[in-house]
């Protein structure tokens, strides 16, 4: 199958009528990209490419902050779940069954890329598989499939050691390539108990990796509790003992939500000491990482997709807002303030993500825009409505 065709892009000067976080109506003007004012409906200079948003209410673009482009069977005909339940079960299955569907393929990363796009992303942290049986060509086709957005899509790549660091000669050695890439801002790892079953080895190995080519780390984390703690404890110390800090995210990170109150008040402590960070993807079958506990201790978190439609679950649509919904519902969020916050870190205050430190509806921003037809942002966060319009870097990425 052909690649997709390149996404048709329009350079835009102006959203007329739209509400920003469900405020007052305003024009919001562009210009290479960037927002350069926000100013009362109606009174922003007549330009020659303007969009009327007719009243609706417009976010930031959406962050997903992780994902797997490179891993999708999207845009192929149905694919029947075949693995074992285990995380090894599955990274088997997946390597016994990727080459025959094009994974990892330019194709393949197109299409999921176009499925992030219609939901509103516009900023992107994706792991890529690197391993012996891939090396780098997952990197180079979701290079490739991102640079078909000319910079208007922020896709920004974490070299991911899918089955495992150490027990496999050489994966170091690539993730090391990989990490001279610019595109690539970190190196991953995955649950070095339980993998490498050398939660020691692997750590010290992808953060004195980190540490020697300047870029992150970004590491699943499934194990649970004591044991996804302990794991967690070795990161934040290897964080503090090699300049790692605020370089250091852990995905999924059951373990936070499993422990007891005082240990987890200590271990969110120690994590924002050091900046470590956390992204979730809400998983409806165990316990959710506490908002409030969270953000009083100051540990930065944000959402993400994890694969879509993918050999280790059918699931998934590619809608980053629909993870917040799912995170709010399953934690029992029902106040405007809990709500909003959790758009908020679907947006604004999850683009740490892709090192962002101003992200919002305002002058100086990249010029990133949503419009949903939606009274408020707790409305829109509850119905997840279709995106009407997706603005990245100043260009129409997609139109309902």
């Amino acid at each position: 199958m052909s690649a997709l065709p390149p996404p048709a892009m329009l350079d835009i000067t102006c959203l007329r009528h739209v509400r920003p976080w469900g405020g007052e109506p305003v024009d919001i003007a562009m210009d290479a990209g960037i927002i350069t004012a926000v100013t009362p409906a109606g009174s922003a200079p007549i330009g020659v490419r303007e969009f009327d948003g007719r009243g609706l209410l417009a976010l930031p673009g959406i962050v997903n902050a992780h994902a797997h482009v490179d891993k999708s069977w999207w845009g192929l005909p149905w694919q029947s779940f075949g693995g074992e339940g285990t995380t090894e079960g599955r990274i088997r299955h997946e390597r016994a069954e990727r080459e025959a569907l094009g994974i990892p393929s330019l194709e393949r990363s197109a299409h999921v890329l176009r499925e992030f796009v219609r939901h509103g992303t516009t900023a992107i942290r994706t792991h890529v598989d690197v391993d012996t049986g891939v090396g780098l060509r997952g990197i180079e086709a979701v290079e490739e499939a991102a640079a078909a957005y000319e910079g208007a899509l922020d896709v920004r790549i974490v070299a991911f050691p899918q089955d495992g660091v150490l027990r496999r000669p050489g994966v170091l050695d690539s993730l090391r390539d990989a990490a001279t890439r610019p595109s690539v801002d970190a190196i991953g790892g995955l649950d070095p108990a339980t993998i490498d079953r050398d939660p020691v080895g692997q750590i010290d190995a992808i953060t004195a990796l980190a540490a020697d080519t300047g870029v992150g780390v970004d590491i699943h984390l499934h194990d649970p509790a004591e044991l996804g703690a302990f794991q967690i404890e070795l990161l934040v110390d290897r964080a503090s003992r090699l300049g790692l800090r605020d370089r250091v995210n852990i995905a999924h990170g059951f373990a936070v939500a499993q422990l007891a109150p005082s240990h987890r008040r200590d271990l969110l402590a120690a994590m924002a000491e050091v900046g470590v960070t956390m992204t979730t993807v809400a998983p409806l079958r165990l316990p959710q990482l506490p908002l409030a506990e969270l953000d009083a201790a100051g540990v930065r978190f944000a959402f993400g997709t994890d694969g879509i439609r993918d050999l280790w679950s059918p699931y998934g649509t590619g809608d980053t807002l629909g993870i917040a919904w799912q995170y709010a519902r399953a934690a029992g969020l029902v106040r405007d303030e809990d709500l909003l916050r959790v758009v908020r870190l679907a947006t604004t205050a999850g683009a740490w993500a892709v090192g962002r430190d101003q992200h919002d509806l305002v002058e100086g921003a990249r010029a990133d825009v949503v419009l949903v037809d939606a009274e408020n942002p707790m409305d829109a966060l509850v119905r997840v409505p279709e995106r009407a319009l997706v603005v990245g870097g100043g260009r129409v990425l997609h139109v309902a």
